[in-house]
């Protein structure tokens, strides 16, 4: 195959989106290697690939490394073309202190670009997100777009803080002591898509509790969405096309939805699957209420009737990229979960 020479990294292998990035890299030619912060974990990957579609992995070794550490990251990136850096903390909902999220991530990233420096590497794609770019801003009414940044200054959930902080860290270490290494971020909305294993993206949690009735009403939050397959393609274009040197990538596919549309997908597409998906809508100040008690809900409860239209006409034009419908990616989504079995009770 044409890219058979050329090693890629991908960091933090066991994730939705590295997972599908690593399948797209070895279907085209690549070699890759991938980051596993412990090596138990290397037959739960190739599942996940497997259900991807992979069905050779002579092209494919893993090395355990952590982002709190420098151990092997040298090692890691050795010989590499390029670096896909995908992994980053997730939400965590306890926390004593938003650093417990901000310092992770920015440290991590500022490792893996110092070694990629070091080793050689020609370009590396950050997986950033929308979080970086459109949080913390009042009364917005035309979609975001890669110039914006979310607003450090406005009370942001530390994990959106943490994107943000993370990103903004990159760019400056790329314009200040960078070398010749060449940095692109891709920012996805919310991801949806094929679930290939039981590590999927927060986004995909919203569907699996439809389906299994544990919101019995939506929240008042609009978001834009994503499908996993086509942040992954869009990571390979960050990474080998020349327009996208220095460059940030929005990876949105759709007008902004509301999370009652997507119940009303689920209902009109999977029929009875879907009959404990909810039907109505839960008042602001309930759910307010509710976040007071329940951690789980208080990154939630800071989007509520905030403006969410985002646009990702850049990729679309500079790197011809495609994305699919936000329907197919949510549809997409529910299948693969009720096919794996994911879903609990939804038959009773």
């Amino acid at each position: 195959m044409e890219n058979s020479n050329e090693l890629v990294l991908v960091t933090g292998g066991s994730g939705f989106i590295a997972v599908n990035c690593i399948v797209k890299l070895l279907q085209q030619g690549y070699a890759v290697r991938t980051t596993l912060r412990s090596l138990s974990r290397q037959n739960e990957v190739k599942s996940m690939l497997k259900n991807g579609g992979v069905t050779s992995f002579d092209n494919l070794s893993f090395i355990e490394a952590d982002l709190s550490s420098d151990k092997n990251w040298n090692d890691a990136v050795k010989n590499c073309e390029y670096v896909l850096h995908v992994a980053s903390p997730t939400p965590a909902i306890k926390f004593s202190h938003e650093n417990e999220m901000i310092d992770p991530a920015r440290d991590g990233v500022l490792r893996v670009l110092k070694a990629s420096r070091d080793a050689g590497v020609k370009r590396v794609v950050l997986t950033s997100a929308y979080g970086a770019v459109g949080m913390g801003h009042k009364n917005r009414e035309t979609p975001y777009t890669e110039k914006d940044w979310s607003n450090l200054n406005a009370k942001l959930h530390p994990y959106q803080k943490s994107k943000t902080i993370a990103e903004k860290s990159a760019w400056d270490f790329i314009e200040s002591e960078g070398g010749n290494l060449e940095l692109s971020t891709v920012n996805p909305v919310a991801v949806m898509g094929p679930v290939l294993g039981t590590d999927y993206s927060h986004s995909n949690q919203i569907v699996r509790q439809m389906l299994e009735g544990k919101i019995s009403a939506c929240p008042k939050i609009d978001s834009c969405y994503v499908d996993v397959r086509d942040v992954a393609d869009l990571h390979l274009l960050a990474m080998t096309h020349p327009k996208a040197k220095g460059e940030r990538f929005l990876a949105t596919s759709g007008n902004a939805l509301s999370m009652l549309d997507i119940a009303k997908i689920l209902k009109n597409r999977l029929g009875d699957d879907a009959k404990k998906v909810p039907a109505k809508e839960i008042p602001n100040w309930k759910l307010k209420l509710a976040a007071l008690f329940n951690p789980s809900l208080r990154m939630l409860a800071t989007l509520l009737g905030k403006y969410a239209q985002v646009s990702g006409e850049k990729a679309q034009k500079l790197l011809n990229w495609h994305p699919r419908s936000n329907e197919e990616a949510i549809v997409a989504t529910a299948e693969s979960l009720l096919r794996l079995d994911l879903i609990k009770n939804y038959r009773i």
